[in-house]
């Protein structure tokens, strides 16, 4: 199957801008498609300093519905918009203040991807952050969604009057170049050593944030971490003769499994184990084998590539209504079900049960006191409003669109005249009927 490999590179013009993200694309060019996907053939989109966002928004979603394996590299600038603090990749038209309307959210990315078979997808970022924008990432995530594997960096900003270069990425697409694509884990440690003489990459952020089929790793780790020193190996212990079977020896007991809800953080070392006497105990029977969780978005995924529409849908209505039960019908995990059923109905061809469902997600989250301008909100009113324009029955559209102007109301998005283009086509409607 061919895979698909999306290039953005972008960055602000003017004394805004952190770093010269397109001056990578060439040498990523440079790279065969088959190499940058990791598969035998890949189609290749390449977009370099985009001005709007959807036009971003439009070529990610291109890439996401394409079936087979998905790489995304991303060369740019992260800034904080001003009234949520959310990271934004800043575009070309981006300042500081614009960024909410000019740039574009990184949560689009988890939005987009969020179907996506996990596995599938990679994203591959060199980034640069502000000083605002350094100082949130240094207590929050950049969360690119949980079937997403993130290999990178973000870089600190760099001194006055200086411009940085994508040296991670630079060094990825060198790496490339010799026609091997070795795991992505191996080419982001490889390009990581090439990168590590740099001044101030000490300072970097790392992301090895890698998706739930592969071994979890945090988030975040500095570069480059010295290696500790090995430890001398102890003194083998002497052999004990052997003891019948019911004398007392000293054992040390298998400690139980930490509970799920509170795990253990990686980085603590293990309290050492309490020796205690016990009488050894015979063979102990073999442990029970637990089946292996299968996880309903890649049947779901694997279901809509196959274009069985309908049974997609089925799979996610059990999942949405398992949901409702067990945690309520406004709670996230319910939501979470409603927007993957409005996504599919959107990718069934069906507007009008995909425009329904965002307006009930929509009405939902505002009624659990959700603000208006929470992304989560924004994100259902505009998809509940982009499928809206695509339904062509006047009376349906008539009665959808009634609704959708209340919401419009309360959440007038990003996009300045919004509510007047619902009322200018309420209009239109009125008099075509």
């Amino acid at each position: 199957m061919p895979g698909t490999v999306l290039l953005l590179a972008a960055s602000p013009a003017g004394k805004g801008c952190l770093v010269d993200a397109a001056s990578v694309l060439p040498v990523l060019a440079a790279v065969p498609p088959p190499v940058l996907s990791g598969t035998d053939t890949a189609n290749v989109v390449e977009l370099a300093d985009p001005l709007e966002p959807q036009a971003v928004l439009t070529r990610l979603r291109a890439a996401a519905a394409a079936p087979g394996p998905l790489t995304v590299f991303v060369a740019g600038q992260l800034q904080l918009d001003r009234r949520q603090h959310l990271p934004h990749l800043a575009l070309a038209r981006s300042t500081p203040a614009t960024v909410r309307y000019t740039g574009f959210p990184w949560h689009w990315f988890r939005e987009e991807l969020r179907l996506r078979a996990p596995g599938s997808t990679s994203l591959v970022v060199d980034l640069h952050a502000d000083a605002e924008t350094w100082e949130w990432l240094l207590a929050n995530p950049l969360d690119s969604g949980r079937t997403s594997a993130v290999y990178g960096r973000v870089a600190p900003p760099p001194n006055r009057r200086t411009v940085a270069g994508p040296a991670y990425m630079k060094a990825v697409a060198t790496l490339l170049r010799s026609g091997h694509r070795p795991p992505l884990d191996q080419l982001h440690q490889q390009a990581l050593a090439r990168i590590a003489p740099e001044a101030g990459v000490g300072t970097d952020i790392v992301l090895t944030a890698q998706g739930p089929a592969q071994a979890p790793v945090p988030p975040y780790v500095q570069h480059p971490a010295p290696a500790p020193a090995p430890a001398p190996a102890p003194a083998p212990a002497p052999v004990a003769p052997a003891l019948p079977a019911a004398a007392p020896v000293l054992a040390a007991p298998a400690a139980p499994p930490p509970p799920p809800s509170s795990p253990e953080p990686a980085c603590m070392p293990s309290a050492p184990p309490t020796l205690v006497l016990t009488p050894v105990p015979g063979p102990p029977p073999p442990p029970a084998q637990r089946p292996t969780p299968v996880d309903p978005h890649a049947a779901i995924t694997a279901a809509v590539q196959s274009g069985q529409h309908d049974d997609a849908d089925a799979l996610a209505a059990l999942e949405e209504h398992g949901a409702m039960r067990a945690h309520g019908p406004a709670s996230p995990e319910a939501l979470h079900w409603s927007e993957v059923r409005a996504d599919l109905a959107m990718l069934a061809g069906d507007p009008v049960r995909s425009c329904r469902t965002w307006l009930t997600v929509a009405s939902a989250r505002l009624g659990a006191g959700q603000n208006p301008e929470t992304p989560a909100v924004e994100a259902a009113v505009d998809r509940a409003h982009h499928q809206w324009g695509q339904i062509r029955d006047t009376m349906l559209a008539r009665e959808l669109g009634s609704a959708l102007a209340e919401l419009r109301g309360r959440v007038p998005g990003r996009r300045s005249g919004a509510l007047e283009n619902i009322h200018r086509r309420l209009r239109e409607l009125q008099v075509s009927g």
